[in-house]
């Protein structure tokens, strides 16, 4: 028997990086933060991103194909969805989890410092 694939992995990253500007935004800061945020974590540049958002790749081909994971993101710790990144078993699950707390430090004020563990 197979374990269906949560509905997550199969969203189109276009339609949630959006969503994570809009966030970030509305707490008066930009879409360049942002940018630099998913740079960070995924080690893609700035051509990788937008390659990735034209082409509609799912988030489990987003973060498949990301360059890779910053060295410090095992430093991102918190809840997000009322989980634990931490705990989180499944390794993309994790990526994404990971992504949505630093979106969620973002809006919330934190120094890009702070949000991208230095």
């Amino acid at each position: 028997m197979t374990i269906p694939k949560p509905y997550l992995f199969e969203m189109k990253f276009s339609k949630v990086y959006p969503l994570y500007v809009q966030k970030a935004e509305r707490k008066q800061r930009t879409k360049a933060e942002v940018d630099q945020i998913i740079c960070w974590l995924t080690g893609y540049d700035q051509a990788g991103l937008n390659r990735q958002i034209e082409q509609e790749s799912d988030l489990a081909t987003f973060f498949a194909q990301a360059p890779g994971m910053h060295p410090n993101s095992g430093l991102i710790k918190g809840v997000v969805c009322g989980v634990r990144v931490e705990e989180i078993a499944d390794p993309l699950m994790q990526k994404i989890r990971c992504l949505d707390k630093l979106i969620d430090e973002l809006a919330k004020g934190k120094t890009m410092e702070k949000i991208l563990r230095q």
